[in-house]
């Protein structure tokens, strides 16, 4: 028997998950120089290489702005409460939609006049896209500024 459960999971990916941290990395330095991958890489535990395939993804898509040289690094494109959690997450995982059908513009599915499920569907893809574009980079920074204060 299949476990429809597991079938229906959404998940963003580890590279969404990790763009979403490298840019509240960056948002929280609060500084003027440019953050280096390296410093990312061992503040987030995560290895370099593969924040540096992100980061270039990032960079390609306009959300941050490299520099280089020895005080070079990476600096937001904009400040963080121009950047939705929606916009940097997409910018790796492509559309966040919970079924193909409705990953693109066009629906082409050859059963979307007779499929009842696609409302369902259309449901569940609006309120993913309402949550991940009404949260910013700057509420994610103000949430782990919150999480670091109360720690200790």
């Amino acid at each position: 028997m299949i476990d429809v459960r597991e079938d229906f999971a959404m998940k963003i990916s580890t590279r969404g998950r990790y763009a979403l941290r490298l840019m509240m990395d960056i948002a929280l330095a609060e500084s003027e120089a440019p953050v280096r991958i390296k410093d990312i890489a061992r503040r987030q535990e995560i290895s370099e290489k593969y924040l540096e395939q992100i980061v270039s993804v990032l960079n390609k898509a306009g959300l941050v702005r490299s520099s280089r040289g020895p005080q070079g690094g990476y600096r937001l494109a904009r400040t963080p409460e121009e950047f939705t959690a929606g916009e940097i997450v997409s910018s790796m995982e492509g559309s966040l939609a919970p079924v193909a059908c409705l990953a693109s513009d066009a629906n082409e599915c050859p059963r979307k006049a007779t499929c009842a499920t696609l409302r369902l569907w259309a449901k569940v893809d609006n309120a993913i896209q309402s949550v991940m574009d009404s949260v910013t980079l700057a509420d994610l920074v103000a949430w782990q500024k919150d999480l670091d204060k109360n720690k200790g």
